[in-house]
């Protein structure tokens, strides 16, 4: 059985837009579950009064995309999938793309991570990442390139913005680490996959359609923020050796993008960054979105 997973933060139109494509699939018939982050407004009853027959998960606080998707991951194992797929409520793909994603999937018994090329819905033929590389040595670290006969491609990491997983795997190895709330968490599992005998790939003839379009300032300042303390987070628990080295890296990168973006008035910006490797540097994980705007409370 498959499972989809989806997850909701403040953004209910996009969730309604989602599950619209889900359901309506003709061939896969996915248990679906809804992931609510705690969201703000009235996003639950909305998806509710839409789509009444799908089931809710609402987590009691903003457990970021790590613990949302944990929270329904959880549920899926439970329910006995053998398959879960994490779909970004802004990102669309095919039913005929999963039928895809599951046929590599099934072809080795090591495949235990598989993704689409991922392309930019807002213009189709851009393509945004086939793939990942190691997220600790590469500043830019997706693949832009696709084979032009493959029936797979092996990569560092799969991005959780459409990727299938192997029910057993998290059995195997255990959920997303929470500790990174948001980004990176999907490369830490394809990390702690290899050790256990599993590999990630992309399956170059699916596509998944992402759309980024939708953005904010306080969006940019937990993305640059995130991006930049995590992968503090990931050095120390892949990297224990060449720690110092790599922090190095990643403190210099950060510093000059806190610079260029005082350059550019983006004091936002230029905090958010400095805070990152801050954080990163010291070991402080977990959601810090109230502290990336600036103040105390619930963000």
């Amino acid at each position: 059985m498959l499972g989809v997973i989806i997850l909701n933060w403040n953004a209910a139109a996009d969730t309604l837009a989602c599950l619209g494509s889900v359901l309506a699939w003709e061939t896969l018939t996915p248990r679906v579950w809804v992931v609510d982050n705690a969201s703000s407004g009235d996003d639950v009853a909305q998806i509710r009064a839409a789509f009444p027959a799908v089931s809710m998960i609402q987590n009691d606080n903003n457990a970021g995309f790590a613990g949302g998707n944990n929270a329904g991951i959880a549920v899926a194992l439970d329910a006995g999938c053998e398959e879960i797929l994490l779909l970004n409520n802004d990102a669309t793909i095919t039913e005929e793309d999963v039928l895809r994603l599951q046929a590599v999937l099934r072809m080795q018994p090591h495949i235990g991570i598989v993704g689409p090329a991922l392309w930019d819905a807002d213009r189709p033929d851009t393509l945004l990442s086939a793939g990942g590389k190691d997220i600790a040595t590469h500043i830019v670290s997706h693949n832009y390139t696709l084979p032009d006969q493959a029936e797979y491609l092996e990569t560092d990491y799969v991005p959780g913005t459409c990727v299938l997983f192997r029910a057993a795997l998290f059995r195997t190895i255990g959920l997303l680490d929470e500790a990174y709330f948001f980004g990176g968490e999907v490369a830490d599992f394809c990390a702690r996959a290899r050790p256990a005998g599993f590999i990630s790939v992309i399956a170059p003839q699916a596509r998944a359609y992402h759309r980024l379009a939708r953005s904010s300032t306080s969006r940019e300042q937990f993305h640059i923020y995130y991006v930049l303390r995590n992968r503090f987070l990931y050095v120390r628990k892949f990297y224990p050796r060449r720690r110092w080295n790599l922090f190095a890296l990643w403190v210099g990168y950060g510093l000059y993008v806190t610079a260029l973006a005082m350059m550019q008035r983006k004091r936002w910006r230029a905090r958010a960054a400095l805070l990152g490797v801050l954080d990163g540097v010291r070991g402080r994980y977990g959601g810090q979105n109230a502290r990336i705007l600036g103040r105390q409370g619930k963000a």
